[in-house]
């Protein structure tokens, strides 16, 4: 059954950071997002429903509403868990956060739920297929350019493979991107195939459709208010999968 721009908007779970948060007398964690991803997917159609680290017992049932995903930016994932020893450099480990959203991954996989994985999302979802990552980029790539410190966004540009559902979606094979990572795909996890590059030689972005719609990114696309097309695409599969998930239930 094809969807129409007339259905209700899809809902669309965001994973957020859990982190120190400071708000007038109150020093507490706190779930926490950049405003960025939540305009990324209201201003394409969505609706964006927060999903913050706890049990991962519960990712099924937390899941099973939603119609799409997104597995933001973040710390870096744990090297133990695709089975190498910590670089000096790799953030400590954030246990909850990568337990939790390996969970909802594997619980959308399930489900042929729209996956938009983003940064330390594209990452996480490498190491979920049984890939690998290089730890620290200024040492395996020798170049700083992809985090240049401070809380500002490098730019970059990546070239886009003509064979693949990406360039259907970018429209274009050439675009310059905000990066802020100092770690990236080493050896590609199982089905995933490789979308983007940079210059460098890079894995830049992956897709899988061979069981629902993965789009992996290196890069923030949030952080560029004028181009959301990777967000009305994961809005528009999302909107075809809640219909779908209609009619099945008919």
């Amino acid at each position: 059954m094809a969807s129409s721009a007339s259905d209700p908007a899809p809902l669309i779970g965001v994973t957020t950071y859990l982190e120190r948060a400071q708000q007038g007398v109150w020093d507490v964690r706190a779930a926490f997002l950049p405003e960025q991803y939540l305009t990324s997917v209201t201003s394409s159609g969505g609706i964006a429903l927060l999903l913050p680290p706890q049990d991962p017992d519960a990712a099924d049932a937390a899941i099973s509403g939603m119609h799409g995903l997104v597995l933001s930016g973040g710390a870096d994932v744990a090297p133990e868990l695709y089975g190498e020893d910590r670089h000096p450099l790799t953030d400590p480990a954030r246990v909850d956060r990568d337990a939790w959203e390996l969970a909802l991954f594997q619980a959308a996989e399930r489900r042929g739920i729209p996956v938009l994985a983003i940064c330390r999302g594209l990452q996480l979802v490498n190491v979920a297929r049984g890939g690998t990552l290089q730890q620290h980029l200024p040492e395996s790539l020798g170049t700083e350019k992809y985090r240049i410190g401070g809380g500002v966004f490098a730019e970059n540009d990546v070239e886009v493979s003509t064979d693949t559902p990406l360039a259907e979606i970018i429209g274009e094979t050439g675009m310059r991107v905000h990066s802020y990572h100092h770690q990236g795909v080493d050896r590609l996890g199982d089905g995933l195939v490789a979308a983007a590059h940079s210059a460098d030689g890079l894995v830049q972005a992956f897709v899988d459709t061979s069981a629902g719609h993965i789009v992996g990114v290196q890069w923030h696309p949030e952080e560029n208010a004028e181009d959301r097309r990777l967000f009305a695409d994961l809005v528009s599969q999302a909107r075809a999968f809640a219909a779908r998930r209609k009619e099945d239930a008919r």
